[in-house]
């Protein structure tokens, strides 16, 4: 098998973490791996492996049309057999198996809110889904979604393996080692920075000498900015950073001690994950998968969304109780190693590639 992971861009964001994970085991295993980029790059192609072919398209618009050919003659020269589409990347593939019909399409969608979303993208995913030769996603609540939804050869759950990245760059965070909480997602309104935000001021005025460090995509836009002006406003300064996009992750994770996600959804966050595998303790809300990689308090507080009282609570308690941290972070580690494995992962992907190759 020779096998393209595509993806739209290379910031680090969970699908397309997901998408340079696979890219990564993949090469090696029973299958020649590549990866595409078609829209952007970013903090994640410094993580891709040697052995990994990659191609940026640098597609500019809906229909490219110079894009596609690009894409094609890469297909071509590399004899690849399936084209594996993260996300929003499925229309561009699409357009290619009109043409190479003999190219086998595997979609895989990451998007919790996927039942939420209106417009034209999901009457385009019906359309396009027909020429889909099978689905992947990462939680059950995106399975029943697309088994009601669209047509399909093959669906399967895959869930999101973290890996320890490896990078020579060094990220070096601010405030007092000890004493620093950590926010990996990029600054997207589903993340809901402004109520974490909110909630560690009430900290601060307890425990002035934490520090929260947001390490995401900073995209210069109108939520950017609020959360920019909310930490100015709660004369935060000194005790919120902003990093931007980061890609040595777990390097981050290892300086510090609590890890947070106050998003309103999610599908199965790669972020929690790698919170987990670099013994975090954490603190999510109970969206999407979470509540099966939190299953109690022995491996992290899982909340209620859009709650800053009971973030408060549980960020203070974990403040307060250095060995509960280092208990729940234990456990989930564990947790995490047995249950979210790349290997099992990667085992239920090359099947699903051997069905396709073969009908």
């Amino acid at each position: 098998m020779r096998v393209l992971q595509l993806i739209d861009s290379l910031e680090a964001g969970g699908a397309e973490r997901m998408a340079v994970n696979l890219a990564n085991a993949l090469a090696g295993e029973r299958a020649a791996s590549f990866l595409c980029a078609t829209r952007a790059e970013g903090a994640l192609k410094s993580t891709i492996f040697k052995n990994v072919d990659y191609l940026f398209l640098n597609r500019k618009y809906l229909i490219d049309i110079l894009a596609l050919r690009r894409l094609e003659k890469f297909v071509k020269t590399n004899n690849i057999t399936i084209i594996h589409a993260h996300g929003s990347s499925f229309f561009i593939a699409w357009l290619l198996k009109l043409k190479l019909s003999k190219l086998k399409l595997v979609w895989h969608d990451h998007n919790g809110n996927r039942p939420e979303v209106n417009g034209l993208y999901p009457k385009l995913l019906k359309l396009c889904s027909k020429r889909f030769d099978a689905i992947f996603c990462v939680n059950d609540v995106l399975k029943d979604w697309i088994q009601s939804k669209l047509p399909y050869k093959k669906l399967a759950v895959i869930r999101n393996f973290p890996m320890i990245t490896l990078s020579d760059k060094n990220t070096l965070l601010k405030g007092k080692q000890g004493k620093r909480i950590l926010c990996l997602a990029n600054l997207r309104n589903p993340k809901n920075h402004l109520l974490l935000i909110d909630s560690f001021k009430e900290v601060c005025e307890q425990f002035p000498d934490w520090t929260l460090h947001l390490v995401g995509k900073v995209y210069n836009d109108v939520y950017s900015d609020a959360v920019k002006a909310s930490i100015e406003n709660m004369s935060l300064t000194d005790n919120v950073f902003l990093y931007n996009a980061c890609y040595d992750t777990s390097d981050i994770i290892s300086q510090v001690d609590i890890g947070v996600l106050s998003s309103d959804y999610e599908g199965l966050p790669m972020t929690l994950l790698e919170y987990g595998l670099g013994g975090l303790a954490v603190i999510v809300t109970n969206v999407g998968d979470n509540k099966n990689v939190i299953v109690n308090d022995n491996y992290g507080h899982l909340i209620s969304a859009k709650n800053p009282e009971s973030l408060t609570d549980s960020l203070l308690f974990f403040i307060q109780n250095p060995q509960a941290r280092l208990n729940t972070g234990n456990t989930l580690k564990s947790h995490i190693q047995n249950n979210y494995s790349k290997d099992s992962a990667i085992k239920k992907i090359i099947n699903v590639y051997l069905f396709v190759n073969n009908n």
